[in-house]
């Protein structure tokens, strides 16, 4: 499906629009420790090349609408997540592929950790978004999402997002130390970070090598299997108190511990039933309007499923009449559900 996308992008020459985000923030999120996050996104960066080059697509056309997507949290490793996956990306694109200047660029988004976030003194989170997001403009992130202090608890308020985004506005406004383009660059504890994650990203890339690269690792459940235990290790040391955690694990104020935004005087964005309504509704009438015309692109659909060509491209010529979830069935249909080998 990548490939297809790849592949319709390269042939009407879309240029300005970015078809992918190759994001770390799941893995992250799930559990693995920054350098995991760095070496499986950047190596599924890497597969997509391959895979591509192997429809015979021009790496220097389809490079510029890549896009990368990494969360920060409040490990040093973070402070150089950017700078060292530019790095290893620069040289895989010159020296393996011979890939020309703009496509030796990585251009990356940065949004602030969700799993530090935490629901105890949950205004105490703007302190560590703050942080985060100074990782990511002193290392010349491309686009920055500063979270909300109440996302422990749901969708945030607009009261709270103004808040988030005053957060990386003051710092890339008015914090004169971020005027250089990285003032940490070229200290001692800069350098030994970079080329210390980057060795230990390296090394995942063996591992992940040794077992037939991404797609092979995958069969092996080599990735699910080190976020699974990177996990483990985080949560016990939360919860035993070798990790601090100001206001959960130390620090903590009695009453504060409730894990419940019920116990709290926060207010979340929640739908109500009546919008819940309007969108089924607002489905259901989209539907019976575009019957016909759905019915013979969705055929047409499952043929070129079957004959192997280009769903994409496809895909762009039904949108118009289609719902995701009709389009989702008919591959469904025709091409299997996934189901994880646990």
């Amino acid at each position: 499906m990548m490939g297809d996308v790849a592949e319709f992008y390269v042939d009407n020459n879309v240029r300005n629009h970015y078809f992918v985000s190759i994001s770390g923030y799941h893995i992250d999120e799930a559990g693995a420790n920054p350098i995991s996050q760095a070496a499986l996104t950047l190596s599924n960066g890497l597969t997509y090349v391959e895979l591509f080059n192997a429809r015979g697509l021009d790496a220097d056309k389809f490079l510029r609408n890549f896009s990368w997507f990494f969360s920060n949290g409040m490990d040093p490793e973070y402070a150089v997540i950017g700078r060292v996956s530019r790095r290893i990306w620069a040289i895989a694109m010159r020296d393996l592929y011979g890939v020309g200047d703009r496509g030796q660029k990585l251009k990356y988004h940065i949004q602030g950790s969700g799993r530090s976030l935490h629901s105890q003194e949950f205004t105490w989170n703007d302190y560590r978004t703050t942080l985060q997001a100074l990782y990511a403009l002193a290392d010349n992130a491309n686009s920055l999402h500063t979270n909300s202090r109440d996302e422990a608890f749901g969708t945030p308020t607009e009261d709270t997002v103004r808040d988030a985004v005053a957060i990386q506005l003051i710092l890339s406004k008015e914090y004169g130390w971020l005027q250089n383009e990285n003032p940490l660059q070229g200290s001692y504890i800069a350098e030994w970070l970079t080329d210390n994650v980057e060795e230990q990203v390296l090394r995942i890339f063996e591992e992940m090598h040794a077992r037939g690269g991404v797609l092979g690792s995958l069969e092996v459940n080599y990735q699910r299997n080190r976020i699974q235990d990177e996990s483990m290790v985080y949560e016990q040391r939360k919860h035993s108190g070798e990790l601090p955690i100001v206001g959960v694990n130390t620090y903590v104020d009695e009453g504060s511990a409730v894990m419940s935004a019920d116990d709290f005087d926060v207010d979340v964005t929640r739908s109500d039933e009546a919008e819940r309504r309007m969108v089924i509704d607002r489905n259901k009438a989209f539907k019976e309007a575009h019957a016909t015309e759905a019915e013979v692109g969705l055929a047409r659909l499952k043929q070129v499923a079957r004959e192997g060509g280009n769903l994409f491209e496809v895909m762009m010529g039904i949108v118009e009449h289609c719902t995701v979830g009709q389009v989702t069935q008919a591959l469904f249909e025709t091409g299997g559900k996934f189901r994880r080998n646990m």
